[in-house]
């Protein structure tokens, strides 16, 4: 079994407890920066040399064979290049979720399994099922569920890696109560890292300047704010640096006329315009998903299902009535949500992820909101007269 070293507390707590439950375990450790000499800012990013350097001393208190493994040209394609394009086309990415589809249970199982490991047991805060509904008697399809602590809970960024991944993969934390005992458990084996702060932000943007990470890449391009009446209000540099829900940095040279604050409403890309307004008109209901993962073979897609969603990784769970039905023209199936309560700020490009009590039963990325998304629908296959208005 490969056990993947970041560098932190979780990932060798995670191997130690692999290694305890007699796992032939081999750590190895994901290079992901191009800059060799990229250096750890605090608790900012990830994947940094003193990050090796800690999974090798963790690697070595466990007595397990390390190795680093250069995936950083994977990574760059895949996570940091989606991240680009994604905000370049008016959406908001989630690069984690991005970095456990293509990197850690895609790159780095893929070439385990190639290597002749069975799986890859990781630090993440989520548990797996392996009997009752959708494992049948232990040996049928996995289950993925919500951890034990829910402060911790990473369940919302692991759902898209696909029922055979999930099937090839061990997260020994799940039933932890606490970080706390995590790390008092790493004191305990002796291991160096008990005390290392977690990493935050998005770990390629070290210093945390998103926005300035994303003129780097994609430069000036100076377009009009307008109001939601179409007024012109403003000018920005570039439609990308704008994300639904912002209400700072907008740098309007007048308030509303109410004196109320405004906030951003759409990232239209094709005309380089944010349109801003009312916090009011943020509220949607109706969400449509494309890329559907499914991972509940057990619980039928296509039939109206009243469930909870989540749309942001420690966001609140919200009663929904969901269905995925089939893609106008024969494309892809779509994930079609009607949220029992208006959810403000919800972005394209977010995932939406479908939950049944602490189970996973899918997730999608969200492609439309609100008025567009009721629209399309109603044309392509309605909920029910079961959902709320």
């Amino acid at each position: 079994m490969l056990a993947a070293l970041s560098g932190g507390v979780d990932s060798a707590v995670a191997a130690a407890r692999a290694v305890d439950a007699g796992h032939d375990v081999v750590g190895v450790h994901m290079a992901l920066s191009r800059s060799r000499a990229q250096h750890r800012n605090g608790s900012r990013g990830c994947c940094s040399l003193e990050d090796a350097s800690d999974a090798r001393r963790a690697a070595d208190v466990l007595g397990i064979p390390y190795y680093v493994w250069d995936l950083s040209e994977e990574f760059t394609e895949t996570v940091v290049a989606d991240f680009v394009s994604e905000y370049a086309a008016g959406r908001t990415p989630n690069p984690c979720v991005r970095c456990n589809e293509h990197i850690k249970f895609s790159a780095l199982l893929d070439r385990g399994i190639a290597l002749g490991f069975d799986a890859v047991a990781t630090g993440h805060y989520a548990r797996i099922s392996r009997g009752g509904p959708g494992g049948g008697d232990g040996v049928g399809a996995p289950s993925l569920h919500r951890s034990l602590d829910p402060l911790k809970d990473q369940s919302y960024v692991l759902a898209v890696m696909g029922a055979e991944r999930l099937a090839r993969s061990l997260f020994p934390l799940g039933d932890v109560a606490s970080k706390e005992q995590v790390r008092a458990e790493a004191a305990a084996r002796g291991l160096s890292v008990s005390a290392k702060p977690d990493s935050y932000d998005i770990c390629f943007v070290a210093d945390g300047d998103t926005q300035g990470f994303l003129r780097s890449h994609l430069g000036s391009r100076p377009g009009e704010i307008v109001d939601d009446a179409g007024d012109v209000i403003g000018a920005h540099d570039g439609a990308y640096a704008f994300t639904v829900g912002q209400r700072k940095g907008l740098q309007l040279p007048r308030p509303a006329a109410d004196g109320r604050p405004r906030y951003v409403l759409e990232v239209d890309t094709e005309a380089n315009r944010v349109i801003v307004g009312p916090d009011e008109l943020l509220s949607v209901r109706d969400v449509v998903g494309r890329g559907v993962v499914w991972l509940a073979p057990d619980v039928p897609a296509d039939t109206e299902t009243e469930v909870t969603v989540q749309v942001r990784a420690h966001g609140e769970p919200q009663a929904a009535t969901i269905r995925v039905a089939p893609g106008a023209d024969g494309e892809e199936p779509e994930l079609l949500v009607r949220l029992h309560a208006p959810l403000r700020g919800l972005a394209p490009g977010q995932s939406v992820v479908v939950y049944d009590g602490d189970r996973v039963l899918g997730q999608a990325t969200v492609a439309l909101t609100g008025r567009r998304a009721l629209e399309h629908g109603r044309a392509a296959a309605p909920l029910g007269a079961g959902a709320p208005a």
